[in-house]
């Protein structure tokens, strides 16, 4: 070490702390394992969320042709397209039709389906094709043999229904084959979500039956295979031209095939992504807890360095130096595992995936998520290294024997400041939603604090407690506030992944609550569609014939898109992402001279039953606050190929939960005068029974075999099953995290392992009993535990009820038992490990221990 009191160049002084850091690292990695551990956890979740996310991007853009069926896609609702419109589209490609639409099927033996029907023209689909057991032909699939259409089904129905290949049914009255299975299609993807299994039939075969009336909620896509070779601006003049001639239907092109699935993906990769940063700033406490315990080790080594001519500046550079080399070696590690991760899913469950992942390395992901460690190291362990910095040689000796508080120099927190800055830049800045990321640091930073103010009032309280008669309270509860105490360490270990456990157990538990448990009380058990006008009031009658019982509710509905607002095209309407799917596709639309059941007037006054002006329109104040829409702004809807403009007369507050029927617009009575339409009714039973339930379908469907009844009971389970596999994913994401906290929680126990062997040995040489030691450290880390649990739970419950509520806009019910069997979860484990390293300090010798005191 003398070489630091000799003259040395200038060039070999720049390198001296990476020469004496390497050299401190010969003797290992000790007290660094959890610091290395916690690192690469939350970087390798970041860069395994990014890589994956990546992947899929990739391969929905080189997909996307697939996906959506062509080059371009148009859609038209409750209307087919016009002869000049198919016209324009035959002159730049090949096209295909396709109609969607749901419909009841019926068996043989009388059972009754819900199906998502598709029907198809003979140039379908124009790429890729269609995965069918048994294989055949399309034109042999659905040709017609003395009056019966060919299809293919989902397996699923042929299992609800108990059927199989060559079995028919009924759609309308028309007979149906199962000719074979639909495995798969190509263009799935692009449909969205459905309620019911797919069946697959001819666009003849739609035809056939009487399910294309005026105003039927049909949607007629329009595909576009461009020739070969086809550039970006081909298709967009293609999109262009077809808008000039028409403002009635949404146009998709290759690169956005799946709009929603894409902003689906960029929401949960967020989400995923904010997981993995909670688990790097639970390690964050981690980092800042080793390089403490470090320093506290080395304390002799940096004195003599000191004593030597070592400057504050040198020990600083050294030991900051080897912060940032481990921080490096955790980063690659986790980095490692997070490039592997897509290779590996694509490996294991590739033919499973329904979606089109294509692994590759993903350089900038990758790049932030090393960024992401060695910032959040920095920030940690700044605090620790700049406390040592200006420390004199002879309190670093004193400071074996008893640790004094002191803050680092200005120059250090100002260095500290300007890190956590930058790292909350990058998470925010690079956010897809910036206000959820921005909620996210807010809640951090009051997370810390707060949970550095519940360490400081547990000491506070247990310093100012009477000095109690029993030796294991008196011990126990000196521990706890005394010099040096773990108790800061493990509430700031165990309260962050304790918040974290509990926020995902109550979303869970309510998240299931309100979808796989009982309905919402009075919500309908049926809702009814496509009920031809004509035919409203005799429906409406026919339903209370069936069930005299049964409250019945039936309105007009037609789907309109709207085209602008305020003079603003929807394209380019910068809307919030709360209200931005109104403007994605086609609306549910209504009118009516009477207020809504479930909606509450918040802004200007309804028009009443016997408003004859001008149209008007109803909407949701959320939905409208997010478009930054106003009373009286005009809006203007395409409906059935008319646009047609209505100024804002009042917006409401409307109760989705009670699952009547509404709808973000409702226009006053006149506004669709002459435009055809169908009506939707719901039937809400008293009391529900799958008897009674499957008597009034097949009802319904014997007098009206074009209305589609849904079962609200049977869409909730559906919700429910997609709502429980993302909760599942959920979990095991934030598992991440809260096994960041038990490596944390570990290694700040682990730190002050050597205080507790030399207070162990002196106690033991007091007179104390093994058994005593341990029930007063028992006690000690069940008190901590208690109090940090109990923050957990307020802090995690307060989070949950504003995701539930406020974002997720359901109700809350606070989980109690979710919430207990977090608390004993965490008293087991703090206790557990606490009692493990105690067990290692009572098995110390005394006489080994007391000749190097």
């Amino acid at each position: 070490m003398s070489t630091i009191s000799e003259p040395i160049s200038g060039r070999r002084t720049a390198s001296l702390p990476l020469i004496y850091a390497l050299r401190e690292l010969r003797g290992g990695l000790r007290g660094f394992y959890v610091f290395i551990a916690c690192i690469a956890l939350g970087v390798m979740a970041i860069a395994g969320v990014g890589s994956v996310a990546a992947s899929l991007n990739d391969g929905l853009t080189r997909e996307g042709r697939t996906l959506l069926g062509g080059d371009v896609a148009f859609s038209l609702f409750q209307r087919e397209a016009k002869p000049d419109e198919i016209a324009l589209l035959r002159g730049r490609g090949q096209v295909s039709v396709v109609a969607t639409t749901r419909a009841m099927v019926r068996s043989a033996g009388g059972q009754l389906a819900l199906v998502e029907l598709k029907a198809v023209d003979q140039a379908y689909p124009l790429l890729g094709q269609l995965d069918l057991k048994p294989a055949m032909a399309t034109t042999e699939l659905f040709a017609e043999h003395d009056g019966t259409f060919g299809a293919a089904v989902d397996p699923v129905l042929l299992a609800r229904l108990d059927l199989k290949v060559g079995d028919t049914v009924t759609l309308d009255n028309t007979r149906f084959q199962i000719r074979s299975r639909l495995e798969a299609e190509p263009d799935k993807l692009s449909g969205g979500m459905g309620l019911g299994p797919r069946f697959l039939i001819s666009e003849a075969g739609l035809r056939a039956t009487q399910l294309l009336q005026p105003g039927s909620l049909v949607r007629w896509i329009y595909r576009v295979r461009l020739p070969d070779g086809a550039d970006d601006h081909a298709v967009t003049s293609v999109i262009d031209d077809a808008r000039k001639l028409s403002a009635g239907w949404q146009a998709r092109s290759r690169s956005n095939a799946s709009p929603q699935l894409e902003r689906n993906i960029d929401r949960f990769t967020q989400f995923l992504t904010l997981v993995g940063l909670a688990a790097l700033l639970v390690g964050g406490v981690g980092v800042a807890n080793a390089v403490k315990s470090h320093v506290d080790r080395r304390t002799e080594v940096i004195a003599v360095f000191k004593a030597l001519g070592a400057t504050g500046r040198d020990v600083f550079g050294i030991y900051l130096t080897q912060v940032m080399m481990l921080a490096g070696v955790g980063s690659v590690i986790g980095l490692v595992a997070g490039a592997a991760l897509p290779f590996l899913i694509v490996g294991l469950f590739g033919k499973l995936l329904p979606l089109p992942v294509i692994p590759a390395l993903h350089p900038d992901e990758l790049a932030l998520s090393f960024v992401y460690g060695l910032l959040t190291a920095l920030a940690f362990g700044l605090w620790p290294l700049g406390r040592v910095r200006d420390v004199p040689v002879s309190a670093l000796f004193r400071e074996a024997v008893i640790a004094q508080w002191h803050r680092p120099r200005w120059r250090y927190l100002a260095l500290m400041a300007v890190v956590v800055a930058l790292l909350i830049a990058v998470v925010i800045g690079l956010a897809y939603d910036k206000r959820i990321a921005a909620v996210f640091v807010v809640a951090s930073v009051l997370v810390f604090a707060l949970l550095r103010g519940i360490a400081a009032i547990v000491m506070a309280v247990a310093r100012r407690l009477p000095r109690s008669r029993f030796p294991m309270v008196r011990l126990a509860v000196a521990n706890i506030h005394r010099p040096g105490a773990l108790t800061p360490s493990v509430v700031m270990s165990l309260g962050l992944g304790l918040a974290v456990l509990v926020t995902i157990t109550q979303i869970d538990g309510n998240l299931r609550r309100q979808f796989l448990a009982a309905l919402p009380e009075h919500a309908p058990s049926f809702f009814f569609v496509d009920i031809p006008a004509a035919e409203g009031n005799h429906f409406a009658d026919f339903l209370k014939q069936v069930s005299p019982q049964s409250t019945v509710e039936d309105v007009p509905m037609l789907r309109g898109r709207i085209v602008s607002a305020r003079g603003i095209r929807a394209e380019d309407i910068k809307a919030t992402p709360d209200a931005e799917w109104v403007l994605q596709s086609d609306r549910g639309l209504t009118y009516t001279g009477e207020i809504p059941k479930g909606s509450t007037i918040v802004e200007g006054k309804w028009w009443g039953p016997n408003y004859e002006g001008p149209p008007l329109v109803s909407i949701e104040k959320k939905i409208a606050d997010g478009m930054g829409l106003k009373l009286g702004d005009e809006i203007v809807i395409n409906v059935l190929g008319r646009d047609i403009p209505a100024h804002i007369g009042n917006m409401r507050n409307i109760d989705w939960q009670a699952l009547g029927i509404n709808f973000v617009l409702v226009y006053s009575p006149g506004a669709f005068k002459g435009a055809p339409h169908t009506h939707v009714a719901t039937l809400t039973q008293p009391s529900s029974s799958v008897e009674t339930d499957a008597m009034i379908i097949r009802k319904v469907a014997d007098a009206f075999p074009t209305v589609t009844s849904v079962r609200v009971r049977e869409v909730m389970e559906t919700v429910g099953t997609m709502v429980a596999n993302l909760v599942l994913a959920i979990r095991g994401a934030s598992a991440v995290t809260l096994i960041s906290a038990i490596l944390v929680l570990g290694g700040a126990l682990a730190a002050g392992h050597r205080h507790r062997v030399y207070d162990a040995v002196i106690l033991k040489t007091l007179g104390a009993t093994r058994l005593r030691l341990l029930g007063a450290y028992a006690l000690e880390y069940l008190l901590i535990g208690l109090a940090t649990a109990a923050f957990g739970v307020l802090a995690g419950s307060v989070a949950a009820w504003l995701i539930v509520s406020r974002l997720m806009t359901l109700s809350f019910a606070w989980q109690a038992g979710s919430a207990a069997t977090v608390v004993a979860a965490a008293l087991i484990v703090t206790v557990g490990l606490g009692l493990i390293g105690t067990l290692l300090a009572l098995n110390q010798k005394p006489a080994t221990v007391l000749r190097n005191l």
